[in-house]
C-alpha cells in the first residue's frame, strides 16, 4: 500500500499521508514518495495540499524505529531535511492541512509549506530533545521565522506541545476550523490562488523567500519580467475593458 495518495486535478495535487497505523510517521518509503512528488511538480507546477488522511492525524513524528538506527552519516545525509528544503523550494505555493498531532518530523513538515491551516483540535510540537537528538530537519531556523525566536526556542527547548488557538495567535497558522471543514477551506484557499497569474505566483514566491538581503533585486528582476508578460497585457486590459 503506498505511502502517499495522490489526487492529481487540473490545477492542484492532494497528496494524503497514508500511514494510518503508524500514526503517518515519516520512514525511508514516505521520504522516497514525497521526493517523487516533488520532482513531479517541478516537471510540471501545480497548486499542492498536503494532509494526513481522516483519522485525525498529520504527522506523528518520523520513525523512531528507524531514526535509532540511524548513524552521523545518515544525518549527514539531510535525508528529511533535503526533502523539506525541496519542498519548500516548490514553484507554486503549498498548504498543510493539519488535523490532530504534528509532531517532530510532521510539524517540520507542515512548516516547509507556504501556508498552514489546522483543526481545532491539532497541536504542534518538537519533541526531539526529549529523544536526544535536536529538530534537525528545518525546525531550528524555520519555526523562529514563523513565530519568533523567543517562542520558537521555548518550543524547541521545552518540547511543549503549541495548541490550535496559540498556533493561531503565533501566527504559525492562518486559520482554526473544524475538522470537517478544514479540506473545504484549504481548496478554498487554493481556489482564490488559483484565480491568479501562475507565473506571477512564481515570482512572487521566490521573492518573499529570498535570502536576506537579495529582496529587491529578486522583485525588481522579477516584476521586469512580468511586466513583459502576455499574461500581464491580458488580464490588464480585460480589467480596464470591465470597467468600462
Amino acid at each position: 500500500m503506498a505511502s502517499l495518495l495522490i489526487d492529481e486535478r487540473a490545477d492542484r495535487v492532494v497528496a494524503v499521508l497514508n500511514r494510518p497505523e503508524k500514526r503517518n510517521a515519516i520512514d525511508a518509503e514516505l521520504v522516497e514518495e514525497l521526493h517523487a512528488l516533488c520532482a513531479r511538480l517541478e516537471r510540471d507546477p501545480k497548486l499542492l495540499l498536503l494532509t494526513g488522511g481522516a483519522d485525525g492525524v498529520f504527522a506523528g513524528g518520523a520513525d523512531i524505529a528507524q531514526l535509532r538506527e540511524r548513524t552521523k552519516l545518515d544525518a549527514l545525509a539531510a535525508i528529511n531535511q533535503g526533502l523539506f528544503a525541496r519542498i519548500l523550494k516548490l514553484p507554486l505555493p503549498t498548504i498543510a492541512a493539519v488535523d490532530g498531532p504534528a509532531l517532530g518530523g510532521g510539524a517540520e513538515l507542515a512548516y516547509a509549506c507556504d501556508l498552514r491551516i489546522c483543526t481545532d483540535r491539532a497541536f504542534f510540537g518538537q519533541p526531539e530533545v526529549r529523544l536526544g537528538i535536536l529538530a534537525g530537519a528545518g525546525a531550528t531556523y524555520r519555526l523562529p521565522r514563523l513565530i519568533g525566536e523567543g517562542l520558537a526556542k521555548e518550543l524547541l527547548f521545552t518540547a511543549r506541545r503549541m495548541p490550535a488557538d496559540e498556533a493561531l495567535r503565533a501566527g504559525l497558522v492562518s486559520r482554526v476550523v473544524a475538522p470537517e471543514e478544514l479540506l473545504s477551506t484549504a481548496h478554498g484557499i487554493l481556489d482564490d490562488i488559483a484565480k491568479a497569474s501562475p507565473l506571477a505566483l512564481r515570482f512572487t514566491k521566490l521573492a518573499v523567500d529570498a535570502p536576506e538581503g537579495a529582496h529587491p533585486h529578486v522583485e525588481l528582476a522579477s516584476q521586469a519580467v512580468l511586466f513583459e508578460d502576455a499574461e500581464k497585457y491580458a488580464r490588464m486590459t480585460a480589467f480596464l475593458e470591465k470597467k468600462k
